[in-house]
């Protein structure tokens, strides 16, 4: 037996079963977020209930539970119509339920606000009399969207003047600060173009609030399952569904269509509906420019301790410090990057650049450059500690041979070392990815917003603003789930958004761990 314990069998297996449970704890993590969340996609039946006291309920059915001690069951659905009751969801006890039916003619609507609506038609003008009220709705409704998306394909060309009226604004203000009077030429020629675009910018705008109006008013009368009735304008619906009239393909169709949707989709109702889009895009981007600041600068600073400075108490502290920077909260860094980026580096670059725009801020407020910033700081000493690492592992004979072929240090350090270590600083880069995608105290300080009105990018000159606010999925996570005036409605976006940030952190780690198993392989494995 102490053989045996001397061999570590007994750490191998304790090794191997941890490594069993962690992964089985992430596959269930998984799957219980992908159960809640995909789920609520599919056009589930919709359900009349006939109630004891005489009234009815028409919605779907989301979870059923037991009551006194596991003798009685309730059920809770989702009848949405918050404009007539108040509230998407209602709890019924079985005991109370008299009959239950699936009407073929029960419609759910998906509205830009509200919620949906679940009920029927009562009437429509423009479906004729006798004809197919239904077939005629869903054939107006299909033009009206048509009309919307001409009138939203609008709103690209008023924001382009809006920009450009503001670039105007900005260079007026600019003049004037100058000491330039109003009869200056430069004043008088930005006058005359801010005139032109403002004409063009009123014209575009009355033409767009007149095509709104007119698909406006076009609408249908809806009632719900009591004869409540409600008149609802076309332009205000989303999609018009049947669940009960449809086959198995149609719900797989209209599966996809809301998977599509969540993906390249605009967030409405509070962002616990729609799509997620802008806060993809933002975590993404934030990603991607916190690993341009943090992975240069966390490898160069780990050459230099490793490589150049020598040994000494000085240097020990360093080491020290950067391992203790590690281990700071988030949210310290969060209002580090508030105090120096916002208030200091910031505020300094409008005192230089943007003096007559003041007090109004240009970089001195949060935006995704001083967001990637702060994260860059917050990951940086893990690249540090891996890429240090990384270069400690490399033999000392492998460095002497080099130098005494003729290499210099410099030559000894870029063709030799730095790819032998490339795995190890690959590590350190996923680390520092995955840690700073699901970072929400320090963007809440330094820019992240409920809901950005414009992109970080877009068709505008310069086209990259890092001085806009942005949104991202791990605080979209945080608003919707905790300060959601409908919690139950925003359950499951909370399920779907954490979904879709451990995708994006799976994938983005999976293209760095490909990257750093090729390195591996052709620069250590060749090496020996």
């Amino acid at each position: 037996m102490k053989k045996y314990w001397r061999t570590g069998e007994p750490c191998v297996w304790g090794t191997g079963a941890a490594l069993a449970v962690t992964l089985l704890i992430a596959a269930t993590l998984i799957v219980v977020v992908m159960v809640n969340g995909l789920g609520v996609f599919w056009p589930a039946a919709i359900e009349k209930l006939e109630l004891k006291d005489g009234s009815a309920l028409l919605g779907e059915l989301t979870q059923r539970e037991t009551v006194h001690e596991g003798e009685e069951f309730r059920r809770q659905y989702k009848v949405g119509n918050r404009d007539l009751y108040g509230l998407d969801f209602r709890w019924v006890d079985e005991a109370d339920i008299l009959a239950v039916s699936q009407p073929s003619d029960a419609l759910l609507l998906e509205r830009e606000e509200y919620g949906n609506f679940y009920g029927f038609l009562n009437r429509f003008e423009d479906g004729g009399a006798g004809g197919d009220m239904l077939g005629a709705l869903r054939n107006s409704h299909a033009e009206v969207m048509a009309e919307k998306a001409l009138v939203r394909g609008m709103n690209e060309e008023i924001s382009r003047l809006s920009y450009q009226l503001d670039r105007l604004r900005r260079n007026l203000l600019k003049a004037e600060y100058q000491g330039l009077g109003p009869d200056h030429p430069k004043i008088l020629e930005i006058k005359r173009n801010q005139a032109i675009l403002q004409d063009d910018f009123s014209h575009l705008v009355a033409r767009q609030n007149q095509a709104a109006a007119d698909m406006r008013a076009r609408k249908a009368i809806f009632a719900d399952v009591n004869g409540r009735e409600r008149e609802i304008a076309l332009a205000d619906i989303v999609a018009i569904y049947g669940p009960n009239q449809m086959s198995l393909v149609e719900k797989a169709g209209v599966y996809l269509h809301r998977l599509k949707e969540l993906f390249v989709g605009e967030p409405r109702e509070s962002n616990t509906e729609g799509g997620l889009f802008p806060a993809i895009f933002g975590t993404i981007m934030l990603i991607f420019i916190m690993s341009l600041f943090s992975f240069p600068l966390g490898v160069i600073a780990a050459i230099y301790l490793r490589e150049y400075a020598k040994e000494g108490m000085i240097v020990r502290l360093v080491r020290i410090a950067v391992n203790n920077l590690a281990g700071i909260p988030s949210i310290v860094y969060g209002i580090f990057g508030l105090g120096f980026f916002i208030y200091g580096v910031g505020s300094s670059i409008d005192q230089m650049f943007f003096p007559e725009t003041l007090p109004t801020p240009t970089f001195g407020t949060g935006g995704i450059l001083w967001a990637s910033l702060t994260l860059a700081l917050l990951t940086v000493p893990v690249v540090i500690v891996s890429t240090e690492e990384a270069l400690g592992a490399i033999p000392r004979e492998i460095r002497e041979g080099s130098l005494a072929l003729g290499s210099t240090k410099f030559q000894t350090l870029m063709r030799i070392l730095l790819p032998m270590a490339s795995p190890g600083i690959m590590t350190g880069l996923i680390l520092s990815m995955a840690r700073a995608a699901g970072e929400v105290a320090p963007l809440m300080i330094t820019g992240v917003v409920k809901l950005a009105p414009s992109l970080p990018i877009d068709g505008n000159f310069p086209f990259l603003h890092l001085d806009r606010k942005f949104m991202h999925l791990g605080f979209h996570i945080f608003d919707i789930g905790f300060q959601s005036p409908n919690v139950e409605a925003a359950k499951p976006m909370v399920f779907v958004t954490t979904l879709l940030l451990v995708l994006i952190v799976l994938t983005m780690s999976s293209v760095a761990i490909y990257l750093r198993n090729r390195m591996k392989k052709r620069y250590t494995f060749s090496t020996f």
